[in-house]
């Protein structure tokens, strides 16, 4: 069973495939499972690395209390204990606060981060009002609802009762993860790193609004932005096929240009 040591802390991941490297980063209701449809469509043509942040999946959970400050330091364990180099990192919600501000501490080890469903805690006052914004009609939602898309629940209740038991594996809740977002990195951090931006967007996402996320692309010079059509907030599970191939696009597309460099 892969462990890597986080500063005194267990932490559990997986490592599938070859090729160029991905690795998932889950969000407030995930763990290393919840990429069922993401490895087994990827891991042919790329290394596709998933982990538990500590209190989620099969991470160290004993302790009294989470800090989002330390989920960081997770992922970047996993990095240095795989020894990967030009790794693209995925995060899903707020779990893309954590890939971000990984990816700005080893930035000789993450070619690029994808910011899916998320701006990455980036501090631009701007940003955080739309996004305020956005959260301000997102909670007058029943929760399930922001995440999925009605018609898919009421198509796939299997699927969607599945999605609701994977958070049940996991100690640390979502109040565990929000202070993830204090003293977030400047758009001037991110751009002085190197590494490349991908804002990762779905069209019916009821948390964050494609209008927020095209104007964090606006102002991040030199990032990407990807929007995919009639997908929700958990565009990885519900619409996998989309999700994977924009993934799949972004990593061909980002290894290329450094090749190019």
């Amino acid at each position: 069973m892969p462990i890597a040591d986080s500063d005194g802390t267990s932490i559990y991941y997986e490592r599938h495939g070859s090729g160029p490297a991905i690795l998932f980063v889950h969000g407030s209701g995930g763990h290393h499972a919840a990429w069922w449809q993401q490895v087994a469509a990827l891991r042919d043509e790329f290394t596709v690395v998933t982990i538990d942040l500590r209190g989620f999946g099969k991470s160290d959970s004993s302790m009294p209390e989470f800090d989002g400050q330390d989920f960081p330091g997770d992922v970047v364990a996993v990095l240095d204990q795989e020894d990967l180099t030009d790794a693209m990192l995925v995060g899903q919600s707020i779990g893309s606060v954590a890939a971000l501000r990984a990816g700005l501490l080893r930035p000789e080890r993450v070619g690029s981060v994808v910011l899916g469903h998320s701006l990455g805690g980036i501090s631009h006052p701007e940003l955080k009002e739309l996004a305020a914004a956005d959260r301000a009609e997102a909670v007058k939602l029943p929760v399930i609802d922001r995440l999925l898309t009605k018609q898919f629940q009421q198509d796939r209740a299997d699927l969607t009762f599945l999605f609701q038991q994977m958070g049940t594996f996991n100690v640390a809740k979502m109040q565990d993860l929000r202070n993830l977002d204090t003293n977030g990195p400047s758009l001037e951090d991110i751009q002085n790193s190197g590494v490349k931006i991908a804002f990762l967007a779905g069209e019916k996402d009821a948390v964050l609004s494609v209008k927020t996320v095209t104007r964090a692309h606006e102002l991040l010079p030199g990032s990407h932005l990807e929007v995919v059509e009639g997908a929700p907030h958990s565009m990885y599970w519900e619409t996998p096929q989309k999700y994977n191939a924009a993934v799949a696009h972004l990593r061909r597309t980002l290894t290329a240009q450094k090749e190019a460099v």
